[in-house]
């Protein structure tokens, strides 16, 4: 498979997907006037990428949003999921789950996430501006 690099916008996220790396990054705000057009590739590549045969080695998921909006929350709760049920199928996933230091919302979704997701190995950073 080859990688899958979609470069940030001034309204959608940079995603940079590393097939033999094992590492999937969300940076940025996330706002795309059709998010479900947007997070399709996405969430396709993360399909074909799961369906492999795992190797053992952990996927590394590093989540460094500044902003969404609703319709970007429900696309990456259904990320989420993919990659819940992936941990529950014995696949280890690590969530790094990045915000602000004074972002309490960020923070508080990122807790939200470790009591929605209960397979899934998630990690908060709360990070200095």
């Amino acid at each position: 498979m080859t990688s899958l690099h979609i470069p940030a916008t001034g309204s959608s996220p940079e995603i940079d997907f590393r097939f033999d790396a094992h590492h999937l990054a969300l940076r940025g705000e996330s706002f795309p006037e059709n998010a479900a057009a947007f997070y399709g590739p996405v969430l396709a590549a993360l399909r074909d990428f799961l369906a492999r045969a795992d190797d053992g080695q952990p996927l590394n998921v590093e989540v460094a949003l500044t902003y969404f909006n609703s319709s970007s929350t429900k696309m990456l709760f259904t990320l989420f999921d993919l990659l819940d049920q992936a941990a529950a199928a014995g696949r280890s996933v690590d969530l790094l789950w990045q915000h602000d230091v004074d972002d309490d919302t960020i923070r508080e979704f990122g807790e939200e996430l470790m009591a929605d997701f209960l397979h899934l190995q998630i990690r908060l950073c709360a990070l200095d501006a």
